[in-house]
């Protein structure tokens, strides 16, 4: 939903014919298949059964649920402003569930991977875009990279408090002694390689279906409406 904004185009620009291109080119079945593939390759036996363990336990299959529902809801604005009211009335409360959420979302991401990654998929969809002729880009790939580290800090404050959000929402009905439980499952070092490969993954994947989705813009035209 975001690409037309990096590029500087309008999010309706493309008309009716965008929604049609982006469920293509996200199309879920092929980007598990993606991942499958990668992640036979990739995760170790150990790493495997470790996460199976976890996820098979009642804790485990009941976050199980929770996740998927919240990725499968289709009005993302109502989920985040949801999610952004929950954070705020535990900040009101001054409430410790907060620093419990916090210390999730940084075990899922404790390299710190996240800014990188979405720089790299901003920075491979730009220069895809530039040579599929979608746009004209007024600076090298040295100077491109430059222009993103400088908005590196924003960016981090962003994602943060949008995963803050997300995950309020998502855990809502999780009691805080479920998420502590979740938080200590997630900082034991071979789960941690379990989400270091797996957001790898899925970062490798946006970023090529970025790429893909560059090649397929340029043989769109704004104002496009079929």
């Amino acid at each position: 939903a975001s690409a037309p904004q990096m590029l500087g185009i309008e999010p309706d620009a493309f008309g009716s014919e965008w929604a049609r291109v982006t469920a293509e080119v996200f199309e879920k079945s092929i980007m598990r298949g993606i991942a499958l593939d990668i992640l036979e390759k990739t995760m170790t036996d150990e790493m495997l059964n470790h996460a199976v363990v976890f996820y098979a336990s009642e804790l485990g299959q009941r976050l199980v649920v929770a996740e998927n529902a919240s990725h499968m809801t289709e009005d993302e604005d109502a989920k985040r402003a949801e999610g952004e009211q929950i954070v705020a009335d535990l900040v009101a409360r001054g409430s410790q569930r907060l620093e419990i959420i916090k210390r999730m979302n940084r075990a899922i991401d404790a390299t710190g991977a996240s800014v990188r990654a979405l720089q790299e998929i901003q920075f491979r969809f730009l220069v895809a875009a530039s040579a599929a002729g979608v746009l004209e880009l007024k600076v090298d790939p040295g100077e491109l990279r430059s222009i993103l580290k400088m908005q590196e800090g924003e960016m981090r404050r962003a994602i943060q408090q949008s995963a803050l959000a997300n995950s309020a929402y998502t855990y809502q009905n999780f009691s805080s002694g479920d998420l502590t439980e979740y938080v200590e499952a997630l900082e034991a070092p071979l789960m941690a390689r379990v989400y270091e490969l797996l957001n790898a993954v899925q970062y490798e994947i946006m970023a090529g279906r970025f790429e893909v989705l560059a090649s397929r813009m340029a043989g769109m035209r704004p104002g496009q409406d079929i």
